[in-house]
């Protein structure tokens, strides 16, 4: 499944903006008419589901330029402490929901979910295991900011249960650090590996950024070359989406400093030789994981998922997210909270639940959500278990979708046979377009403006 075969004017050609597809419709779609008795709904379809639980920490101790995550600059601890205090009311409302699930997998993002100290940590993860039943085994993660934890930590969270963690490292290189405001410690990222090593966490994972400003080919090279020494199980390449008029931050960066769109696409093909080329599995788009690790085994049996947080092992899960500004993926359903952190509190405070905006599927949707999903995660699409699940015949009802496909086919991306279409390895670093050909939402071309480009 790594095999990519790169062909540059094909590239080119195609380098336009559209979803990443953590979610099919995209969350453009979501709007008000989605209310808490659309969610109750939505969780009472599929009580025999497994649940994901998301939890969300906007704090970050400082402002990195180039980031559009929702979160909250503070130095001030005790903003934590009463973020818990809603959390804790969110958890005692939304729990008895899900009553009879069994959570086997856990994510806290952010923001900076280290953010929150020791106490704080055990404090929240003690709220969730009172009031959700976990299973004994499960996939338990958490993303770190190296720049502000001490090693000693990463004991807390093993002893918490944790045992998965994600590092932002996005680039060694001083220069690019420091004009992104993101200056850290390279051998301490490294010490946190290798402790994360020692403790016996199954999988650490790196966050890297490409496109950033003042990098070239050779220092992101040099990047990976330090990453790579350290074998994490997976790794996560992004493409920086420089979207200063929607995320304020980044107009801090000069134009002048960024590289060019030339030495972006060697970047990225610089980055899939080596990484390939060490070991890694290509995943998809921009995740790499070495060969033993769940996702790459998950993806060479068929049985690889995605959701908001990217790819994942645990699709038949519903996914449920807490905290200010998360989204839900529960039944045939999206939910999600509200954004600002004020409007978060009062809505608590006045009706005890922070859901905001959502989205109900319809048959189509969910059927484009399983074709795209399939797509997106093996590469590869068997017609007959669609047709059989949705009482379609597959050739009449995509005939539409088939005449945007043909292009790709022209160009020797798709390959379409005889009751399946497959992606050849020229065509997988383009997915998300190939995907888009059966994606009716975003067709209004309005909408595409809305997406970074897709390499």
């Amino acid at each position: 499944m790594s095999i990519i075969e790169w062909d540059q004017a094909l590239i080119e050609k195609y380098n336009y903006s559209g979803p990443r597809y953590t979610s099919y419709p995209t969350a453009l779609e979501f709007n008000s008419d989605f209310g808490m008795a659309e969610f109750d709904a939505a969780a009472a379809r599929y009580p025999e589901r497994p649940l994901s639980l998301y939890v969300h920490i906007p704090f970050c101790h400082k402002l990195c330029y180039y980031c559009g995550c929702n979160k909250v600059i503070t130095r001030h601890q005790g903003k934590a402490d009463i973020y818990l205090d809603y959390l804790e009311r969110e958890i005692e409302a939304m729990a008895p929901r899900f009553s009879g699930r069994t959570v086997t997998q856990l994510h806290w993002g952010g923001g900076t979910p280290t953010f929150l100290t020791a106490p704080q940590i055990q404090r929240l993860n003690g709220l969730l295991r009172r009031h959700f039943h976990f299973a004994n085994e499960g996939e338990f993660s958490i993303e770190i900011d190296p720049r502000r934890i001490e090693l000693e930590l990463l004991d807390v969270l093993k002893a918490e249960g944790f045992n998965r963690i994600s590092l932002g490292v996005q680039d060694f290189n001083k220069d690019v650090q420091k004009v992104v405001n993101r200056e850290q410690d390279n051998d301490f990222i490294k010490a946190l590996v290798a402790r994360a090593n020692e403790l016996g966490l199954e999988s650490t994972n790196l966050d890297l950024i490409y496109g950033l400003p003042l990098q070239t080919k050779e220092s992101f090279h040099h990047t990976l070359e330090q990453v790579v020494a350290m074998q994490p199980a997976r790794l996560s390449v992004f493409n920086y989406a420089h979207l200063p008029s929607r995320f304020s931050a980044q107009r801090k960066l000069k134009d002048e400093d960024m590289p060019a769109p030339a030495v972006k696409l060697s970047m990225l093909q610089d980055s899939i030789r080596y990484l390939t080329g060490q070991g890694y599995q290509f995943i998809g788009m921009d995740h790499f994981a070495l060969p033993d690790d769940s996702l790459a085994v998950a993806q060479r049996s068929g049985e690889l998922h995605r959701n908001f947080q990217g790819y994942t092992t645990q699709g038949e899960c519903d996914l449920l997210g807490l905290g200010v500004s998360s989204i839900s993926m529960i039944g045939d359903a999206y939910s999600q909270n509200l954004k600002d952190l004020k409007e978060y509190y009062a809505q608590l405070d006045e009706l005890g639940h922070a859901q905001s905006v959502g989205y109900a599927l319809n048959q189509d949707d969910c059927l484009r959500r399983d074709l795209i999903k399939t797509l997106i995660c093996n590469f590869e699409l068997e017609f007959a278990p669609l047709e059989a699940q949705y009482g379609i015949i597959f050739n009449d009802y995509f005939a539409e979708d088939f005449e945007l496909l043909q292009t790709f086919v022209d160009d020797g991306l798709v390959v379409r046979e005889a009751g399946r279409i497959s992606v050849t390895p020229k065509g997988r670093l383009l997915i998300r377009n190939i995907c888009m050909c059966f994606d009716v939402h975003s067709r209004k071309q309005a909408r595409r403006q809305q997406f970074s480009r897709v390499i």
